[in-house]
């Protein structure tokens, strides 16, 4: 499972507006609706019933929200770089500025948990971390998400 099969470049957001959590999920859900073509409603209650099982704010201004919705049919992955950090409740209570959203078929099990082990193993490299925060175009995001693929390919 490779990043570049779970996120299209259309599916970059260099510099997404919010203020608070709520309004992060509104927004990636709304993104993620048009990515999807499913109800804007649906993805955003099902990441916030997600939230509610406890904080996906993974700590390192780093936050996964994850959801399944059985109207998918496969894995589809969404990354943001918000304009400024918001709180998310993360388990280090640090402000959130990186967002990686993971939306899987309620089929998808294993590759899901799969899914979100890559994510979570990409996200805790702190260069590449610190790399996302000084890139400003969705271009340069998904190079820097992508590009740890080809070397490791290589």
């Amino acid at each position: 499972m490779e990043i570049s099969d779970l996120l299209s470049p259309e599916a970059v957001i260099p510099s997404l507006k919010a203020t608070s959590k709520k309004q992060a999920l509104q927004e990636i859900a709304k993104h993620a609706a048009e990515l999807t073509g499913l109800h804007e409603r649906a993805i955003f209650d099902t990441l916030l019933e997600r939230e509610r099982l406890g904080t996906t704010g993974v700590g390192n201004g780093i936050a996964i929200p994850h959801g399944k919705l059985p109207q998918l049919d496969r894995l589809h992955g969404l990354f943001a770089r918000l304009e400024r950090p918001i709180d998310f409740d993360s388990i280090d209570e640090q402000p959130v500025d990186l967002l990686f959203l993971l939306l899987a078929p309620e089929t998808a099990g294993a590759d899901h948990l799969k899914a979100l082990a890559r994510i979570s193993r990409l996200l805790r490299d702190r260069s590449i971390c610190e790399k996302l925060r000084g890139t400003d175009s969705a271009e340069g995001l998904y190079a820097l998400l992508t590009q740890h693929e080809a070397n490791a390919a290589a």
